[in-house]
């Protein structure tokens, strides 16, 4: 599946309205904010149809996946959009992880914990309030939010100590760049669930976290709360490493700026379980053969050239790397 989907599920008291456009949309949330109502609807529906009084408008089938025998259950379940409520553990799991990832659905989880097992964007996590929208009417209409919005600094930031996710190309673009700088140090946090412990000790620098926005979902509460605790700590969240540097024009391909911009449109989820591994292959495809050359692995030397170094970094607003 690809593309944006609206769902719009309606009964006589409640009615919700929203859009997803990536493989997994997550919802928190506390008791008593609408979300066990909204997988009740959709399992009222497709249990039961036009007489469950429940009315449903989505250009994809809507599912519910629960109990003991989800795994045999999402063996029939195509091209659909899956909801999963709280209480089910096996979104827990790793094997939950691992079968998703070769199904053509997407799938929106209601939960009040973290998922630590699945790569989700910080863009696609929602709470859901009540909007007052239909005024003096008897229904209720439930609007989505996102739970982190977009981070925007009121001031540069200047960093004194930049922590990346992990130790591949980013890192060590980031690492190279600090090292040039003379008074910056950066340091990986050698994955995302480590991020956290290595920014807490440190209280004395101005820090700036680097991590793919496509995959940080699940490590989001504790990273907010972190950067509300202490002012020093600065989130950065890019798609990507690669997203940024095919963001920055450098590679001259007319095709590369749709992809940028609607990517639900050429992302297909049962080929990417996550937006970043998209945003890595195209990278590959559009420098191999050229002096661009990139792999994850090992940093190709050529992108840390002044000028091109230069427009990866201008595409980090609010953010800058002086020199001493």
């Amino acid at each position: 599946m690809r593309g944006a989907h609206r769902i719009i599920v309606q009964n006589k008291r409640i009615r919700y309205d929203f859009i997803i456009k990536r493989n997994i949309t997550v919802i928190r949330g506390d008791s008593a904010t609408g979300k066990t109502a909204l997988v009740d609807m959709i399992r009222d529906y497709f249990e039961n149809g036009s007489a469950s009084a429940v009315e449903l408008l989505c250009d994809k089938q809507c599912a519910v996946l629960e109990g003991r025998t989800w795994s045999g259950q999402l063996s029939e379940i195509k091209d659909s959009i899956v909801f999963i409520d709280e209480g089910n553990d096996f979104i827990m799991s790793d094997q939950f992880a691992s079968v998703i990832q070769r199904t053509d659905n997407y799938y929106i989880i209601v939960t009040r914990e973290s998922v630590p097992s699945l790569p989700y964007s910080v863009e696609e996590i929602y709470g859901i309030r009540s909007s007052g929208k239909y005024g003096t009417l008897k229904r209720v209409y439930n609007e989505f939010y996102h739970l982190y919005p977009p981070i925007v600094n009121k001031d540069v930031i200047e960093p004194e100590l930049i922590i990346t996710e992990d130790s591949n190309s980013g890192y060590q673009f980031f690492q190279k760049i600090c090292e040039n700088k003379g008074k910056i140090t950066c340091i990986s946090a050698n994955g995302k669930s480590n991020i956290f412990a290595c920014a807490v000790k440190i209280f004395d620098k101005q820090v700036l976290i680097i991590a793919d926005g496509a995959a940080i979902g699940s490590e989001m509460e504790k990273l907010t709360k972190l950067t509300e605790r202490y002012s020093n700590i600065t989130l950065y969240l890019p798609e990507s490493f690669e997203w940024l540097i095919l963001k920055s024009g450098i590679i001259e391909n007319r095709a590369i700026k749709p992809l940028l911009e609607h990517p639900e449109e050429w992302i297909e989820s049962q080929e990417y379980f996550s937006w970043e591994r998209f945003f890595t292959d195209q990278l590959i495809q559009n420098t191999k053969a050229t002096y661009l050359r990139y792999t994850k692995k090992q940093l190709n030397s050529a992108y840390l050239q002044e000028k091109t170094a230069g427009k990866i970094l201008s595409v980090m607003k609010g953010i800058e790397i002086r020199s001493e």
